[in-house]
């Protein structure tokens, strides 16, 4: 599995209640909620955001409530991976069970900037910025985690056994 994208940089504490606001929770819709995400914190976000890029932030991404809003809103938004210092537990979860490839990677996530243009390789953990050359090593997805993620999520690959 790969990923690559321009990136969307973020800093430290991105909470649930900034990736999707709690005013558009009313609503099952992936679309809708991708229409609102990040609005609070970078209202371009969904304007400037293409399918296939990379969103790239400090520690604690994902802190806050539980709601798996947050990274479905992040997916169906168009993003095809997160690397972050750090991840709030629930969020990593969260995002593994509706197929959201996240990265921890401290090094990456401090060096990356906006704009970037960056690679990720799941099966080796390698993200490249395409950008300035540099490469970085993160852990790799374990097999269980990578067939959660290629069938689309948890409920998909107890389905699709």
């Amino acid at each position: 599995m790969k990923a690559y994208g321009t990136v969307h940089k973020y800093g430290d504490n991105v909470d649930t209640d900034v990736i999707i606001p709690a005013r558009y929770l009313n609503t099952s819709s992936h679309k809708e909620l991708a229409a609102h995400c990040m609005e609070d914190i970078d209202k371009d976000f969904v304007s400037n955001v293409n399918e296939g890029d990379i969103m790239v932030a400090e520690k604690n991404f994902g802190c806050g409530s539980s709601r798996e809003h947050a990274p479905i809103a992040i997916k169906a938004s168009g993003i095809s991976c997160v690397i972050a210092s750090t991840f709030a537990r629930i969020f990593y979860r969260n995002a593994i069970n509706i197929g959201l490839p996240i990265l921890e990677c401290d090094e990456a996530a401090k060096d990356i900037k906006s704009g970037d243009k960056i690679s990720v390789n799941f099966d080796t953990g390698i993200i490249t910025n395409e950008t300035t050359g540099k490469t970085y090593q993160a852990e790799p997805f374990p097999p269980f985690i990578q067939n959660i993620i290629t069938k689309g999520g948890l409920i998909n690959s107890i389905l699709n056994k």
